[in-house]
């Protein structure tokens, strides 16, 4: 099992829009970055547990645990002339992104700040930290549980 974070902007959508998702399903459509298309394409999987993080938010933190339900598969909003995510490049037959589906398992019994990720102890080189700018980062396990441990949930 592996471990992983997840950005959204709230506004666009928050955990509490997967918690109210049907069957608190979603997929994690949209991402535009190699590196994270690579994650979802090759290394995420079903099972793997989830650190639902809120970006671009006062303050932004992590609002929820989710895990993989379905790995890697075509994303095909990029295949959509409709959709925002919409790529010309990218065709059925040869896509360039991809995408996994995610389930809620459980709200934080309170938003996790970025501030007190900071400031906690053993997070200090979580990807978070390192390359903020990437959507979907790896997580390890200890700084899963330590991130569990800091927001009132057992490890």
């Amino acid at each position: 099992m592996n471990y992983w974070l997840m950005k959204s902007e709230p506004d666009v959508f928050s955990f509490d829009d997967l918690m109210r998702s049907p069957g608190r399903r979603t997929c994690w459509d949209g991402v535009r970055n190699y590196q994270a298309r690579n994650l979802l394409r090759d290394a995420i999987q079903p099972g793997d547990g989830v650190l639902f993080y809120h970006s671009n938010a006062n303050p932004s933190g992590v609002a929820g645990i989710a895990r993989v339900v379905r790995g890697g598969y075509p994303d095909h909003t990029a295949f959509d002339p409709a959709d925002p995510h919409y790529d010309p490049k990218s065709r059925p037959e040869a896509p360039t992104w991809y995408m996994v589906d995610i389930e809620a398992v459980e709200p934080l019994p309170r938003l996790l700040t970025l501030a007190e990720i900071k400031a906690a102890k053993g997070l200090e080189k979580m990807v978070l930290l390192t390359n903020s700018r990437l959507s979907v980062q790896p997580v390890t396990e200890s700084e899963w549980r330590i991130v569990r441990r800091l927001a009132g949930l057992k490890p």
